[in-house]
């Protein structure tokens, strides 16, 4: 019989046919398929906590840098502003002007911490090379991103609680509302930490990172309410205020010691957690596309 009739016949001397419908075969070496109930793989753990690490290292190893100025400047901010100062100005906000001026002093030091050390972390990568490092790691750019706004966290919190001393022992205040106090502080901490990866990405030299610094955030947060309350500026000055971002957070963080503010609380957070999103949003694209990123 011919190799024709055995296919129609069906004979066993027949080599076996595949029908159009049938399922592709699979090779020796293809991969075990996963069933549509499997769960996808996990992120990368060990190296998202290896990042939080090395960051919250860099932060140690750079104590002279990131610790010690907050505290010298707080101690230095309340004893002539607060104490020297301070007798001589009535009662804001139902409290002492030593006590006003401590909140504003945290978020003032917060502000600065965060976002100087993501920006010179991320660029330092970049200039060194050594973000390649995280580029060939099995991390995806949510976790990169997460790793850096952790430590972030982490590091503003420990600020936080050295100045909070500082003004335990020279102003007597300590918050109210401890949960608005942690909360705030880490939303302030996220907010710059997206914005110090998304400057160290477009810097192109050291001197790029310290223009948002210099020209922006030091400007904007001693206006934002640190030193004075808004309800003692002139009518103008307090409508420019409500356009500064910086006095949404330190309004919400001064809640946390104080039952009055300059504006709503749920205004002040609700402003706040608009601007971390936005931040977080634009850092995690930018890391997702590798901007400045890939060589």
């Amino acid at each position: 019989m011919s190799e024709s009739g055995a296919r129609l016949t069906g004979s066993p001397d027949a080599p076996p046919t595949r029908g159009a419908d049938a399922p592709p075969t699979r090779g020796a070496d293809a991969p075990p398929a996963r069933s549509a109930g499997a769960k996808p793989a996990r992120g990368n753990l060990v190296g998202f906590q290896t990042l939080v690490k090395r960051e919250l290292y860099r932060t140690v190893a750079v104590i002279n840098q990131v610790i010690w100025p907050p505290i010298i400047t707080t101690v230095l901010y309340v004893l002539v502003f607060g104490v020297a100062l301070g007798s001589r100005i009535p009662l804001i906000q139902g409290v002492s002007y030593a006590a006003y001026l401590v909140p504003g002093l945290i978020m003032l030091q917060v502000i600065d911490a965060t976002y100087s050390e993501v920006s010179s972390s991320v660029f330092q990568g970049r200039f060194m090379n050594s973000i390649q490092e995280l580029l060939i790691s099995p991390l995806s750019a949510l976790e990169i991103v997460s790793g850096y706004v952790i430590a972030s966290i982490l590091r503003a919190w420990l600020i936080a609680a050295l100045v909070l001393v500082v003004g335990a022992l020279l102003a007597h205040v300590l918050p109210t509302d401890w949960v608005l106090f942690f909360g705030v502080t880490a939303l302030v901490a996220m907010l710059f930490s997206g914005l110090g990866i998304v400057f160290g990405l477009f810097a192109e030299k050291f001197d790029h990172i310290a223009v948002l610094t210099t020209f922006v955030i030091t400007p904007l947060v001693f206006v934002g309410g640190v030193f004075t309350s808004t309800r003692l500026m002139p009518p103008l000055l307090r409508e420019v205020s409500l356009g500064n971002p910086m006095f949404y957070m330190i309004g919400a963080l001064r809640y946390a010691f104080t039952p009055t503010g300059d504006v709503p609380l749920p205004i002040a957070l609700g402003a706040l957690c608009v601007m971390t999103a936005v931040s977080l949003g634009l850092a995690l694209r930018l890391t997702a596309i590798g901007y400045k990123l890939r060589v």
